[in-house]
């Protein structure tokens, strides 16, 4: 049985898997479906209540058939190489792509279907609530005079972006931001904003969970830093452990999204308490295991991978 990796070509952490998914034996197609048409190929067959698929890329053919899992990784756009490119190109290779892998009964990490609601911020917010997390208070709105009752009531605030940077090139950064009580929202009815009770914090907690194995790690902050994500503190992320109450959540809410991957951004405060940030559906794990040496790419390899009884 064979792993598809769908990413980009240049994907460094999608390396270390694959190092590790070759350590194991394990046959895998990388793609990004960027190349589809043009450096890759596909066809796929419904008749007769019967389903047939291949996909062909780098001189290997793939049959849907043998398919085990597929791990959604950084895909380019589909159609994003092709001679003479289009959004209606694109439109059609991602029908013709994705609607035959999901016509293969292969697993998903994570299925684009539930990735797409997972990525949505205020329903991570609504999720992670019903997971039993530590919340801060939150609302995004487009009323001013709810921004600043929100402001009033809570006054030490922050500002965020529900859905990340904007693209432009170069890569705009947008981190997350202090702002006094008496800010002028009258911006705010322009577009919805984020706005969320500050949590002063004494660390950063970045938790990585794979199924059902997960991985902590821990930064300490430092005076004024409000986004670990941005700046360079000179702090190292350190292995660490994770509270029982922690992991039932964690594992409540992959259950509900879901999802067989995420990556958790907590703040953890001067009592130890873990306060939800975001729950990342895609989130990077790369930089977590080269500074602490946490096992995630094996235990991702291994999600991937067949039973050691089928590969025998």
């Amino acid at each position: 049985m064979t792993v598809l990796i769908l990413t980009c070509r240049q994907d460094v952490t999608a390396d270390m898997v694959i190092a590790k998914l070759h350590d194991r034996g394990v046959p895998l197609v990388r793609l990004d479906p960027a190349d589809l048409p043009g450096e890759a190929a596909l066809s796929a067959e419904y008749g007769h209540g019967d389903f047939y698929g291949h996909l062909s890329t780098d001189g290997r053919l793939l049959s849907m058939g043998a398919l085990r899992s597929v791990w959604v990784r950084r895909p380019g756009d589909p159609a994003a190489h092709a001679e003479e490119p289009s959004q209606w190109l694109t439109a059609e290779t991602e029908q013709a792509l994705y609607g035959m892998l999901y016509s293969a009964t292969a697993r998903w990490m994570n299925h684009p279907c539930v990735s797409a609601q997972a990525r949505c911020k205020p329903w991570q917010l609504s999720l992670a609530h019903r997971s039993g997390f530590a919340v801060p208070p939150t609302v995004i709105t487009t009323f001013p005079r709810v921004a600043r009752q929100f402001a009033a009531q809570y006054q030490d605030i922050v500002v965020k972006s529900a859905s990340g940077p904007p693209p432009g090139d170069p890569p705009v950064a947008l981190p997350t931001t202090r702002i006094p009580p008496d800010t002028d929202f009258s911006s705010v009815a322009a577009g919805p904003t984020l706005l969320q009770q500050y949590v002063p914090k004494v660390a950063d907690i970045r938790l990585t969970a794979v199924g059902t194995r997960l991985f902590a790690a821990r930064k300490r902050s430092v005076d004024g830093q409000v986004d670990g994500r941005y700046g360079d503190t000179g702090q190292p992320w350190r292995a660490a452990d994770v509270p029982e109450r922690i992991a039932r959540s964690v594992r409540d809410y992959l259950n509900l999204a879901g999802l067989a991957y995420a990556a958790f951004d907590f703040a953890e405060d001067a009592e130890g308490l873990w306060w939800f940030l975001e729950g990342n559906q895609g989130g990077q794990f790369g930089f977590i295991e080269l500074e602490t040496g946490l096992p995630i790419a094996e235990a991702v390899a291994a999600w991937l991978a067949p039973p050691a009884r089928e590969q025998g």
